[in-house]
């Protein structure tokens, strides 16, 4: 069987393809089609099912690049590992931001899920396996509702436990010890908004990334909080961060659960606090599983392998 599409414009076609063909090779050797590219038009052929599948990615692909202008290796592999999702996926709960070239969308219907949480509580508890956008889409949801003016300030804190090594053994002072552990939470940020835009803000503590003990003795209003690796907080931090919670404000508690740092004995304060808390209206709970890693394809095979090694022991 094959199909032929017409594409939308000739003048795209260097980012539709990606560089060197690699975006259709990705489509090609996910979906065991040939694909044949003719002026403006790609014809696609294979077993029926495949070719179907690959003609659906493809016009996803399209979709991408006209309403963001932008197409990665990153979007293909998500589109073509979440091709099932609903369409209703793609128009709902889009999050603007202050960088112009996007917006930020669910890409799992466990995604969607955590979004619309996000929104209806002003608490939310979010556990997942790494790669299931549990810090992205929640840094994105602070940052639409700081460009909307419907709060005043950004709160990003995480808990400086080591996975395995001593902060006492990087150079440095204490700011510069503490840094490494941030450093996802800029990332989120820097892919949201320009950097001089980031850090203007940052001087004026709109927006704070802070470790997690800076947090103690504080009441934070008109804010999102947003506590990441909350798993390697102990009972009586998770304890404090609940209690910064001021009027106007929204918290999002975020953690995988299965990768807890602190001492052997030592009991995580978030899955206690789960544990507490989750049947209290306004608060919300939200899972995320292996089928909401939108990271490299790899990723969700290196979790379940290491989740099957657990499993066996």
């Amino acid at each position: 069987m094959d199909i032929t599409i017409q594409l939308d414009s000739t003048d795209n076609q260097l980012e539709l393809f990606g560089p060197s063909d690699s975006y259709l090779r990705l489509v090609r050797h996910a979906l065991g089609v040939q694909i044949a590219a003719h002026h403006n038009k790609l014809t696609v052929t294979g077993k029926e099912k495949d070719v179907d599948r690959a003609v659906e990615i493809i016009e996803r692909m399209q979709e991408q690049l006209a309403k963001h202008h932008s197409l990665t290796a990153a979007d293909v592999t998500t589109f073509i590992h979440h091709h099932h999702l609903d369409k209703a996926i793609e128009n709902d709960k889009a999050l603007t931001v202050f960088s112009h070239k996007k917006v930020i969308e669910p890409s799992t219907k466990g995604q969607l899920k955590y979004l619309k949480t996000m929104l209806a509580n002003d608490l939310t508890f979010c556990i997942g396996p790494a790669g299931t956008g549990k810090t992205y889409l929640a840094v994105a949801v602070a940052v639409s509702m700081l460009k909307k003016r419907q709060i005043r300030r950004i709160v990003l804190a995480r808990p400086a436990v080591e996975a395995g090594e001593k902060l006492g053994f990087l150079p440095g002072d204490l700011q510069a010890k503490v840094n490494p552990y941030l450093r996802p939470l800029f990332d989120a940020l820097e892919d949201m908004m320009e950097f001089g835009q980031m850090r203007k803000l940052m001087e004026l503590d709109i927006i704070e990334i802070i470790p997690l003990a800076f947090m103690r003795g504080r009441t934070l209003n008109e804010s999102v909080i947003i506590c990441d690796e909350a798993q390697n907080t102990s009972v009586l931090q998770m304890l404090m961060v609940l209690t910064r919670l001021g009027h106007g404000s929204k918290m999002i508690i975020t953690g995988d659960i299965t990768q807890v740092d602190l001492e052997p004995g030592q009991k995580s304060g978030m899955i206690e606090a789960i544990e507490i808390l989750h049947r209290i209206k306004g608060i919300g709970c939200v899972e995320l599983a292996q089928k909401d890693i939108v990271r490299h394809r790899l990723v969700q095979s290196i979790v379940q392998a290491y989740k099957k090694r657990a499993e066996a022991k």
